[in-house]
């Protein structure tokens, strides 16, 4: 109960205010390297990071060029999950030349993709919210769908490689397939009509988002399956986008070690729900 506790309080903090209307840039002028609140645009966009200075300044660059040919005020946030690397400073100098976009930083102590992601959209102000890969393995351009669906009434929209319509432009080894399915197989009946719950890609509403998130208590790669299976059993409506994905040669994601501890938090989850 303390947890949960502070979590609500922590969300509370942050709450989503009215959004600026659509093509309001005034917020996006300027960087800052600071967790402290931001601005209210209409689309935040966060990129959890550990050790990614050598893939995210293209990642970057194309996410800020893409969003500043948008007609929607915006905001890119980097959260470094505790990287030893560069990540931090290579994001900095890139935020400082940015003009078009607000590039922000922010750091997250406690290890696990989940950690950093909600960090991310528990602080954001914004009225739409979500995260990409730092690989950028799905195509920025979904963002053009998934705002659509999201302004029109959609919980989340996630990208999905396993939907028709989907493509692999980079195949998968073959353990991460057999991983894979096998995952999906024992997922499937916690998201209800979701067969792809672990692409790198999803966008919420951000009040759905804050809510499910404060009872979320999964940190590492299965982190995804809770926060979906919270926001549908609130009721919530996720849609499904089929997209060309690329499989990254230097994906973080390690089948082995982070293989089983996502089976083991699944399996959690479903002695606890």
């Amino acid at each position: 109960m303390e947890t949960g506790t502070r979590l609500v309080r922590e969300a509370q903090s942050h709450p989503v205010e009215t959004r600026p209307p659509i093509g309001d840039r005034r917020s996006t002028a300027h960087p800052v390297f600071t967790a402290a609140p931001r601005r209210p645009v209409d689309l935040e966009v966060i990129i959890p990071a550990y050790n990614e200075a050598e893939r995210i300044p293209t990642t970057l660059r194309a996410t800020a060029d893409f969003l500043a040919s948008q007609p929607w005020s915006s905001r890119i946030v980097v959260v470094d999950n505790g990287s030893v690397d560069e990540t931090s400073a290579v994001v900095a100098r890139i935020a400082r030349a940015s003009d078009a976009v607000d590039i922000r930083l922010m750091g997250c102590a406690q290890p696990g993709k989940g950690a950093a992601v909600r960090r991310g959209l528990l602080s954001s102000r914004a009225h739409f919210a979500g995260f990409l890969d730092a690989d950028l393995a799905t195509p920025i351009s979904t963002l053009t769908d998934a705002m659509t669906y999201l302004e029109a009434g959609a919980s989340a929209v996630i990208a999905s490689r396993h939907v028709p319509g989907s493509t692999f432009v980079q195949p998968q080894h073959l353990g991460r397939r057999v991983g894979g399915t096998a995952f999906r197989l024992m997922t499937r009946r916690m998201v209800q009509g979701i067969a792809d719950t672990q692409c790198g890609f999803k966008f919420f509403e951000t009040g759905a988002a804050k809510r499910a998130l404060v009872e979320c208590r999964t940190m590492g790669f299965a982190f995804d399956v809770e926060l979906l299976q919270r926001i549908q059993h609130a009721g919530g409506r996720i849609l499904e986008l089929p997209v060309a994905w690329t499989d990254g040669p230097a994906s973080t994601f390690r089948p082995i070690r982070d293989g089983i501890a996502s089976f083991g938090a699944v399996l959690h989850m479903q002695r606890v729900s």
